[in-house]
Parts: structure tokens; C-alpha cells; sequence
């Protein structure tokens, strides 16, 4: 699990960076006539601080599965993975889209991200990680 959370911790960061910057340039120009734009884009910016954020927390939870072979680390990292998904992903399709319903799926994905740092503090925890 080790290698498959580093790789997709390296694609979720270049997505993120990617999605960010079309985010602040090219989405903007093209939402600006609509009357809901504003709110789009704040959309777009949740959905890509938590994707960036998540994806270093999924490097983290690579290095904890690699080093402690924790399942509680391998859990972080699906969580983190799934999270990120669910919660970026539902506001990237929400923004894109104006498909509101989609906005249904996102506190999902956000407990999803919670649970990933809960399994994070369980596997510090049960290791004794110096500090």
C-alpha cells in the first residue's frame, strides 16, 4: 500500500496544483457571467485547498504504512484517497456543472477526510511516536 499511497499522493498534489491554477485563470473568465459565480468559485477553492492538504496527508499516511505496517495507516490512506474524491470532487462537478444535488456527496467525503486524520492519531498513538 506503501507505493500505491505515494503515487497517488504525487498524481492527487499535481491535479491539485493543476486544478488550482485553472481555478484562479480559466474558470474564472468562464463563470464570471453567471449570477452564481462568486459562490462557484468558492466552491472551487474549498474543493482545492482540502485536495492539496489531502494530498500531503496521503504521503503521510504512506510513510506511517511503510514504516509501522499500522492498519490503521492503510486505513488513513483509503480514507484520505476516498476523501478526496468525494468531497474535491463533488465541488469540481458542483462548480463545472451547477448541479447542486452533487453538493449531497461532499460532507461525505469530508467524513471520509476526518476519519483518515482519526486513523492518523490512532496510529501515532498506538505507536508511541516520539514527541
Amino acid at each position: 500500500m506503501e507505493r500505491l499511497f505515494f503515487m497517488l499522493a504525487g498524481i492527487y498534489g499535481f491535479l491539485g496544483v493543476a486544478l488550482g491554477a485553472f481555478g484562479a485563470h480559466g474558470l474564472k473568465m468562464r463563470l464570471e457571467a453567471l449570477p452564481d459565480a462568486a459562490q462557484r468559485m468558492g466552491w472551487w477553492e474549498t474543493g482545492s485547498q482540502y485536495h492539496l492538504i489531502h494530498a500531503l496527508a496521503l504521503a503521510l499516511a504512506a510513510y506511517l504504512a511503510g514504516r509501522t505496517g499500522a492498519t490503521t495507516a492503510t486505513v488513513a490512506g483509503f480514507c484520505f484517497a476516498g476523501g478526496v474524491l468525494l468531497f474535491s470532487g463533488s465541488l469540481y462537478v458542483m462548480t463545472v456543472t451547477g448541479i447542486r444535488a452533487l453538493g449531497a456527496v461532499t460532507p461525505l467525503g469530508g467524513l471520509f477526510m476526518l476519519a483518515g486524520w482519526v486513523a492518523v492519531t490512532i496510529t501515532a498513538m498506538r505507536l508511541g511516536v516520539p514527541g
